[in-house]
């Protein structure tokens, strides 16, 4: 269905029968106040966007290529980096293009793309950390039986649920914004098409939207959240009775990192569980940023480059690859 513009309707939008237009193309504002800082930020975020993904590339390529990180825990980290390169991608490209250009439009059907493939990844990821903490709780909790549960069917049950229950969502979403009716002008006050800047565009009643999305967040956030917690605080019980004190270093530094988690969740559940309208729009672009561009950025370094196997790993690739170069 197409979406309409009542009024105040700019180029790029025809006007039919009933006196509405409909739009064809969204005007990004990003960030107007950068001025003569755009170039370093567009570096700087040029640099990030191309470490993120090499860092992903790497860890995908590693956990299908090497025998020894054929286990439960690095086939889920291999589905993170994936949804980590899809989420960044989906944003960091045209938000470049709006800082350089202090703005820049954006089709109708990719806004849409945007907001789909947004809300399938943080979904996404949102499962795929729940699965890896659970995966944690067994292998600290619970190791003789971790190998007997953890098989080799439950995990790709569990990488298929997430992947399943992280698009379900966000077509439902996705669909919702469709049904809008707009009211001009077609600007959005954000560096990508976001569900909440959208909405303000609106006038029809966005009341059912919200209570729809909302509702769609406590599954999606809160819940696993919530079960996160749980099974670190069990994890932390069972790590203060193991004996060794090296045990106790390398149990506590695996779960150290994911931990962040909770950083990521609480930042999520800012953004889409609590209104972030009028003057408080800066505030949505700076939990956008920490949700995309940082989450992707540090998801590799936390979950894996700082994990001694993926490093060792790695540091063998490099010699291979500089041995063929020399010979």
């Amino acid at each position: 269905m197409p979406i309409r513009l009542r009024s105040n309707f700019y180029p790029h939008q025809s006007t039919s029968q009933d006196n509405q237009t409909t739009v064809r193309e969204f005007l990004l504002l990003g960030f107007p106040d950068l001025h003569s800082l755009k170039i370093l930020v567009f570096s700087l975020l040029l640099i990030v966007y191309i470490v993120t993904v090499t860092g992903n590339v790497l860890i995908i390529g590693l956990v299908t290529t090497s025998q020894q990180f054929h286990t439960p825990m690095y086939f889920f980290l291999g589905h993170l980096s994936v949804s980590d390169i899809f989420l960044i991608t989906n944003i960091v490209p045209k938000m470049l293009q709006v800082i350089l250009e202090e703005g820049a439009t954006i089709p109708l059907a990719s806004c849409i793309t945007q907001i789909f493939i947004n809300g399938s990844s943080i979904s996404t990821e949102c499962f795929l950390l729940t699965v890896m903490s659970y995966d944690r709780y067994l292998a600290i909790c619970n190791p003789l039986h971790y190998t007997s549960i953890m098989d080799v069917s439950l995990c790709y049950i569990l990488i298929t649920l997430c992947w399943l229950l992280g698009f379900m969502p966000s077509l439902i979403g996705t669909w919702l914004v469709c049904e809008l009716q707009l009211c001009g002008p077609n600007i959005i006050d954000h560096f990508y098409c976001e569900f909440g800047p959208l909405l303000e565009l609106s006038c029809s009643d966005t009341s059912i939207v919200e209570i729809v999305v909302f509702v769609l967040a406590i599954p999606i956030l809160l819940f696993p959240f919530v079960f996160v917690l749980l099974t670190y605080v069990y994890i932390s019980l069972t790590i203060l009775r193991i004996p060794s004190t090296t045990g106790k270093q390398k149990a506590f530094f695996t779960c150290s990192s994911h931990l962040a988690v909770c950083v990521y969740y609480g930042t999520l559940i800012s953004k889409y569980m609590v209104p972030s309208r009028g003057h408080l729009q800066t505030l949505n672009k700076v939990l956008s940023l920490l949700c995309t561009v940082v989450t992707s950025l540090f998801n590799p370094i936390i979950y894996s480059l700082r994990n001694q196997e993926i490093r060792a790993a790695l540091k063998k690739c490099i010699w291979m690859v500089i041995g063929r170069k020399q010979f």
